[in-house]
């Protein structure tokens, strides 16, 4: 089953180890498939060997409910399932460690820029969300303030999180997270960044319907 799907998540699993945003056995991707059920990546291998056979389904208990012998879920999807419960709008989660946006992570940096119009159409200001442990309920614990207002994360010394009402929607806000960190990056490198003035982020928020854009948004915060 879900044949289809399966074939969608490995394709995004080697793209994010083709772009160099995971190593060794970074990073982890989930799609819902049906109440309670969610298709995931096996832990302990990296993203350019994911197979379909690499995939299995589990429930919102952590339990395997279909999978090749020796599959087990990574730990971490601990925090895609807090993801899915906050928010039944999320049909997918990505996890992956970027370089540009997980150096934000590391110098415990928000991406709060208004600074590039896709961005603010997109996903608004990025938030960093308390360090916790890897593999322990206090990663999900640290992300469930922040599901309510965003869909983009950075993780304290961590890495990235996204979601989306579908994969490729996770994916892409993904790319556009990293995209920004590294015109962040240059910007501040040129001697800062110069937001859009407030009257025009607020069109541009108010065009996401017209673009037809899912999930949610932070607003426009950073001057409130």
């Amino acid at each position: 089953m879900y044949e289809e799907i399966k074939e969608q998540m490995v394709d995004i699993c080697h793209k994010l180890w083709q772009k160099g945003w995971v190593a060794a056995n970074d990073g982890n991707v989930t799609v819902k498939v049906g109440e309670g059920k969610y298709l995931a990546t096996q832990t302990g291998v990296s993203k350019a060997f994911i197979t379909p056979e690499k995939i299995g389904l589990i429930d919102d208990d952590f339990n395997i409910l279909e999978a090749a012998d020796g599959f087990r879920p990574s730990s971490e999807v601990k925090m895609h399932l807090r993801c899915y419960k906050e928010r039944p709008d999320v049909g997918a989660v990505v996890h992956a460690h970027p370089p540009v946006s997980t150096g934000f992570a590391c110098a415990h940096l928000p991406m709060d820029d208004y600074c590039m119009i896709e961005t603010v159409i997109g996903v608004g200001s990025i938030p960093l969300t308390p360090y916790g442990t890897p593999s322990t309920y206090e990663v999900p614990e640290a992300i469930a303030p922040y599901l309510k207002d965003h869909d983009c994360m950075l993780l304290e010394n961590h890495g990235a999180l996204t979601v989306g009402a579908d994969l490729i929607t996770a994916y892409y806000r993904m790319e556009t997270m990293e995209l920004q960190a590294h015109i962040s990056l240059v910007a501040r490198l040129l001697g800062g960044v110069k937001d859009i003035t407030p009257d025009n982020i607020d069109r541009l928020i108010g065009m996401r319907e017209q673009y037809g854009v899912t999930g949610k948004h932070p607003g426009y915060k950073k001057y409130l």
